[in-house]
């Protein structure tokens, strides 16, 4: 046996091994963690898409339905904010839908948000979506303009039945880093 054999077979082995692990071994997604979704939430990608944007805006001294924003989400999902250190370096935090709602939700809720869609890039392949959805958000829908834009990068998975989050990874345009106009034409909803 020449060296490095064995570690390419067992990777080989690996590799297709898990090609053979039948359906239903992931598609219990929903389960203790996620409560049942409405299924309008989660019938398209247009659907789910405004169902997010939807749970985290509202005026200020409202309190926003967090069962409905748990029910998007696999049970493994993960939010992560990608942001500039004040020394110019870059840093990320990575947190579960719980978390985001622990950390972010009473802000939200105390100080007014409205984030929408102002842009989105999509692209497909079988039940994995990527999108690129541009954002802008207000404290209130009457703010002239937004405090911040950003890019949301979600991805998303259809487990045959509806659509699940499985990621949002987003940062905010700056002034060394604005968002590119190809991601803002076209508008929400292609």
């Amino acid at each position: 046996m020449r060296p490095g054999t064995i570690p390419r077979t067992l990777a080989t082995l690996l590799l297709f091994g898990l090609a053979g692990v039948p359906a239903s071994a992931g598609a219990q997604v929903e389960g203790a963690t996620s409560p049942k979704a409405d299924p309008a939430d989660v019938e398209s990608v247009d659907a789910i898409m405004a169902a997010v944007y939807d749970v985290i805006s509202g005026p200020a001294g409202q309190a926003r339905d967090w069962d409905r924003w748990r029910s998007l989400f696999i049970p493994e999902a993960r939010l992560i904010a990608a942001s500039q250190n004040p020394d110019g370096g870059v840093r990320y935090r990575a947190m579960t839908p719980e978390e985001y709602v622990q950390s972010s939700g009473p802000f939200l809720e105390e100080t007014g948000f409205f984030e929408e869609e102002i842009g989105r890039t999509q692209e497909e392949f079988g039940p994995v979506v990527h999108l690129f959805s541009a954002y802008q958000s207000k404290r209130t829908l009457d703010d002239p303009e937004p405090f911040a834009r950003g890019i949301n990068s979600f991805q998303l998975f259809h487990d045959g039945s509806r659509w699940w989050v499985v990621t949002i990874y987003w940062t905010s345009e700056r002034p060394d880093l604005p968002i590119p106009q190809r991601y803002v034409t076209g508008g929400a909803g292609r």
